[in-house]
């Protein structure tokens, strides 16, 4: 048993059961042997319910009586973590075509295993995926596990998670990365479950402590107020999510070679308890933002809705997608399609024109990769002067008809 009370100890004096979070203590009868309940106290001890337990600890400390032992799995020790080994990176697919966010965990994942002295690969998971697992290749994976099954032509939770958690058992990955999606987040959470894994989710940064070859992932905590680096010391393999544009992709080398590997599964482990019966292509257009070039964003200092017709236009003069705080998008100027930052969309275009927006750590999260950023804002002390590569101070409402003209004028000519 993991957990375990000491029946001599305990004196049923509820401690324990008062700091438990999970509601998973009872103070109950003590069996006597003679199948009589008693009300007596020193008959009644503290009970804990396995299922609802999940070792977290609480309960040891708060007995004063030392009653309360956690044992916790020796699986996780250093010589079981010792037989992992590789960074494997998830390779999202839609229509057969796999995703730009693939790419850029690539890249991620050549110095990561670079700091470990191993491999990288990518798993690949479809149908009628030939073409797709020679750039994978290309793009700097070592190995490419696929699996083509008609079944996985299209992502389903159960079939899915089932087959990754297989390869990650048979194969003992040491770092395991997929996209931020909508895909990657319900896909990795489950798989993490199902294989007792530690995951960190959102990140925004990935590094390696040499010395103990533990993964530090660092993501934006409290709102975004502040940077946590968490890790992982006592499980395999260490899982990350990282958001699209927050890395710039593996550039593509058609002399690369690597090693395929196809891999079978049949039976139960493809089968869901869903079924698809169609997909719809969304039919509102709106702006992506995760692929554009260029983009021209306002905040709340366009000070209304009808002000950011001076942010449109400038964009329409740079062939540009239009962007938005958090607070414009709160404040109903602009469709939440639109935002950038930590509860927006992450971006990195060649070109991010920031107009009116003070630059809180919220906003930069999604936007601090930009190649170029350009900020306008009429206070010279905003933080977002500090991540700019050329900053205006000035009343926006000057600066941004005069800039649109000049646009205009340079794109005629």
């Amino acid at each position: 048993m993991p957990i375990q009370v000491i029946i001599e100890k305990c004196t049923a004096c509820t401690l324990c059961l008062k700091v438990c979070p999970f509601d998973a203590i009872r103070i109950m009868d003590k069996p006597d042997g003679s199948g009589a309940a008693s009300d007596s106290r020193s008959h009644k001890k503290a009970v804990v319910n396995l299922d609802k337990c999940t070792l977290c600890g609480a309960c040891v400390p708060a007995c004063k009586f030392q009653a309360i032992l956690i044992e916790k799995d020796a699986t996780g020790s250093q010589a079981d973590i010792s037989r992992y080994k590789g960074v494997w990176v998830f390779a999202e697919q839609k229509k057969g075509k796999v995703q730009p966010i693939a790419f850029e965990l690539l890249s991620k994942a050549k110095e990561l295993a670079a700091a470990l002295d191993t491999e990288v690969s990518a798993v690949l998971l479809g149908w009628r995926l030939e073409e797709e697992v020679q750039e994978l290749i290309w793009r700097g994976a070592h190995k490419v596990y696929v699996l083509e099954k008609l079944e996985l032509a299209n992502y389903q939770d159960e079939p899915y998670t089932n087959v990754l958690a297989e390869l990650i058992n048979k194969y003992k990955p040491e770092v395991f990365l997929c996209g931020a999606t909508s895909i990657g987040r319900s896909l990795i959470s489950r798989i993490a479950v199902k294989i007792k894994a530690g995951l960190t989710a959102d990140c925004t940064e990935l590094a390696i402590d040499k010395e103990k070859r533990m993964l530090l992932s660092t993501r934006p905590a409290f709102g975004g107020n502040i940077m946590a680096t968490i890790i992982c010391p006592n499980h395999r393999p260490q899982m990350a999510t990282v958001r699209h544009k927050v890395f710039p992709e593996a550039q593509c080398d058609m002399k690369r070679k690597g090693r395929i590997i196809y891999e079978n599964f049949d039976g139960a482990i493809l089968s869901s308890r869903s079924r698809l019966l169609d997909i719809i292509d969304e039919i509102e257009s709106t702006v992506n933002l995760s692929e554009a070039d260029i983009i021209v964003s306002g905040g709340r200092g366009l000070r209304a809705k009808e002000n950011f017709k001076l942010v449109e236009d400038l964009a329409k003069a740079l062939g540009a997608a239009v962007g938005a705080s958090r607070a414009a998008v709160d404040a109903g100027w602009m469709p939440y399609s639109h935002q950038v930052g930590q509860t927006g969309k992450t971006v990195c275009p060649k070109l991010y024109i920031a107009c009116g927006i003070s630059g809180q750590i919220q906003h930069l999260v999604g936007m601090q990769s930009s190649k170029v950023i350009i900020a306008i804002n009429s206070d010279p002390y905003a933080p977002i002067f500090k991540v700019a590569n050329y900053g205006i101070v000035g009343d926006i409402f000057e600066i941004l008809p005069a800039l649109t003209k000049k646009m205009q004028e340079v794109i005629r000519k």
